[in-house]
């Protein structure tokens, strides 16, 4: 079974070097939650990440209705800092990857995408919440599989049976006596790396970074006793720089999990793969 959480806080929260405990490094169970509601035995409960992921959709729901319920020529600045990034992803990630044409019809998917996304990365400094959603990976695998569903989709819609087959395998004749073997590495590689380097380049790239706050943070404490005040001191300094740095990657990933969305679509929309 996996260590309770609480208990394994309470013992983070207990421990000062040179009491003659070790240090509790953060692992696996600092990200995991006991139910708030039902049984985690069951599989039928309701969690903090949940819960997170809940708020985060309204939040995002409750910031568009409030900018666009009642829009104006001239913005307030509610309104222009939403058109703000509305307009970034549209004409920055959407339109330079498929056009005006062809992108316009995605961009209110992209734009929701991009805000969900960075809503649930966001709730790694929030405090009291204090966690990423996105560093569970089953809430990055769910998102690339919508996108993954949708791109291939697009692409047997715009080039039928055949076409679809011959875009996704990248068909070119012109490779002669490899093209077998050029088209099974492209096969593979669209329908099963595709989606899984999606899901766990947000998943990772937001594990990792939680887990180093973590680790300086449980530092900072662990080192409160004697001597370790002056080190603590530097491990605290260190939270502050994380932090800072995870405000930026909270924003660039979900940057990155948008544009590489876009990409997918601009392959499937393309004439040529």
């Amino acid at each position: 079974m996996s260590a309770d959480p609480t208990q394994v806080l309470a013992f983070e929260t207990d421990c000062h070097i040179f009491d003659g405990c070790g240090f509790p490094a953060p692992g696996l169970h600092s990200f995991l939650f006991q139910p708030l509601w039902g049984d985690g035995d069951s599989n039928l409960y309701f969690n903090k990440t949940m819960l997170l992921a809940l708020l985060g959709s309204v939040i995002v729901m409750a910031l568009f209705w409030a900018a666009f319920r009642k829009p104006k020529v001239v913005p307030g600045k509610l309104q222009m800092v939403v058109e703000t990034g509305y307009d970034f992803i549209r004409r920055g990630v959407v339109y330079e990857t498929l056009g005006k044409r062809e992108g316009e019809k995605y961009v209110p998917f992209m734009v929701s995408l991009f805000f969900f996304v960075w809503m649930m990365n966001i709730w790694s400094i929030v405090p009291v919440a204090q966690f990423p959603v996105t560093s569970v990976i089953s809430y990055p695998a769910v998102l690339a599989i919508i996108v993954y569903v949708m791109w291939v989709s697009v692409t047997f819609k715009r080039h039928g049976f055949v076409g679809g087959w011959k875009n996704l395998a990248g068909y070119d004749k012109s490779l002669g006596a490899v093209l077998p073997v050029a088209m099974a590495i492209e096969l593979f590689s669209n329908l099963l790396v595709r989606p899984f380097t999606h899901a766990v380049r947000l998943f990772a790239n937001m594990f990792a970074g939680h887990t180093l706050v973590l680790l300086f943070t449980i530092a900072s404490w662990y080192l409160l006793n004697g001597i370790g005040f002056a080190y603590a001191g530097v491990s605290f300094v260190m939270v502050i720089v994380m932090t800072a740095f995870e405000l930026f990657i909270q924003a660039l990933q979900a940057y990155v999990f948008v544009l590489l969305s876009c990409t997918f679509l601009q392959g499937a929309l393309a004439e040529n793969h």
